[in-house]
């Protein structure tokens, strides 16, 4: 009993020509084969690097000077950027780097005078989330996910350093492995306890955490302000409240309305972060401390609220 194809193959018998240009057409697929294979084996695999610069300086700083408050101190990122590729230079011996990417946070996305110095830096790409009205980044983690999931997707990259610690972070280590790509987690040395998230360290392909001796560099803790009219009387209530509405009028016209409605339902209260900058830009104004000083600081806060409600 015949098959179909032998069937078909009786009714209509293949000549030598149809034969031979088949064959030579086989060859020409099997010699493009062995080409691309090769030049596959020939091309280098390739990592990239994802700092998120909010972890870095909040696990560094507390490391290094015993705080999260980048006011407190200078971070070299050059330096630490540069010492970060050295170390994947040594770890992914036999490939190449694509870039570093440093992910933060910046007011409307506008690149301070400090990221845009890191962002003229050779293979480095600065991406900006926002900060909200507490200094808090927004959108960094969804940044770090469309990156990291679109260069593996289009196969850019073989190896991920991610240099992080938030939970949140677990979709992009999923999203980049769906595609083959492996992802290392990279961590700072805890001050105490543990900064990286428990699922986060699970779901990596490997670890790596980089000690006081490492970070110790890169970190400057900075001098405490003086100010030279410390011993003259202290300025009195109306003038420091009318520094704390000053101070308003530059917040709002750098964070925007909706900043200050989100704010309000706090009243009288001020988030840590927002109080401790209108401390600082107080101090700097009146150019003296404030610190000690209950009655002043309350006039000040309530010179802060009482331009902002006016506004409302």
């Amino acid at each position: 009993m015949t098959t179909e194809n032998e069937q078909r193959m009786n009714e209509h018998p293949m000549d030598d020509a149809e034969a031979n240009e088949i064959g030579a057409r086989l060859e020409r697929t099997n010699e493009l084969l062995h080409r691309m294979l090769a030049e596959v084996a020939k091309t280098p695999s390739t990592h990239a690097i994802f700092v998120d610069a909010g972890y870095v300086y909040a696990a560094g700083g507390l490391l290094v000077t015993g705080t999260e408050d980048r006011r407190s101190f200078d971070l070299d990122a050059e330096g630490l950027i540069e010492a970060f590729i050295d170390k994947a230079r040594t770890i992914f011996a036999d490939s190449r780097l694509l870039r570093v990417y440093w992910y933060d946070g910046a007011r409307r996305r506008i690149h301070t005078p400090e990221q845009q110095s890191i962002a003229e830096l050779p293979d480095v790409k600065v991406r900006l989330g926002n900060l909200n009205a507490n200094n808090q980044q927004k959108g960094v983690d969804s940044l770090i996910r469309t990156d990291l999931e679109s260069l593996a997707r289009h196969r850019a990259i073989s190896d991920a350093a991610l240099v992080g610690g938030d939970e949140d972070l677990v979709s992009a280590v999923e999203a980049a492995q769906g595609y083959g790509a492996r992802v290392h987690l990279w961590g700072i040395e805890a001050a105490e306890g543990r900064n990286q998230a428990e699922p986060l360290l699970w779901e990596v392909d490997s670890q790596r955490t980089f000690d006081l001796d490492f970070c110790r560099p890169y970190i400057t803790r900075r001098p405490v302000t003086t100010y030279e009219n410390e011993g003259a009387p202290p300025p009195s209530r109306d003038e420091v409240r009318f520094v704390g509405a000053q101070i308003a009028a530059t917040w709002l016209g750098e964070r925007g309305r909706k900043a200050m409605v989100d704010l309000l339902p706090g009243h009288p209260y001020l988030p840590g972060p927002v109080d401790q900058d209108l401390l600082i830009e107080a101090e700097r104004l009146l150019q003296r401390s404030l610190r000690g000083h209950a009655v002043l600081r309350r006039a000040l806060r309530d010179g802060f609220w009482q331009h902002l409600q006016g506004q409302y």
